[in-house]
């Protein structure tokens, strides 16, 4: 596994540290709980036409994965050191779970 302390060239190089994070099943359930919620907002938004709305989604998105990390993974969300492939990660993590591609319960294989 690559350091994270040194920066990722690439996002399919960070998604395997990025899955590696996400192995307790309670986050997982929680990140995908934050995203899904994320799109709700975005889509209740759009069709009220309150964009207001749309300021929610950072704090329901990131309330849920950070609580995950913090009370059950036990370890910093990779956000803050990299923020842009852990949004990217979050959302492949999303699609992956939700299509069967990922388990909410990793096998030992994926830890």
């Amino acid at each position: 596994m690559k350091n994270p302390e040194k920066p990722f060239a690439t996002l399919k190089e960070f998604y395997p540290y990025y899955l590696s994070e996400h192995q307790n099943p309670i986050s997982r359930i929680l990140h995908f709980t934050g995203t899904a919620l994320l799109f709700f907002i975005l889509g209740a938004a759009i069709y009220s036409s309150n964009f207001y709305m749309l300021f929610a989604i950072p704090v329901v998105g990131y309330g849920f994965a950070w609580v995950g990390h913090f009370f059950f993974e036990k370890n910093k969300p990779a956000t803050f050191k990299h923020p842009f492939y852990s949004l990217a990660s979050d959302f492949i993590l999303f699609f992956d779970l939700a299509t069967g591609k990922e388990r909410f319960q990793p096998t030992k294989k994926q830890k």
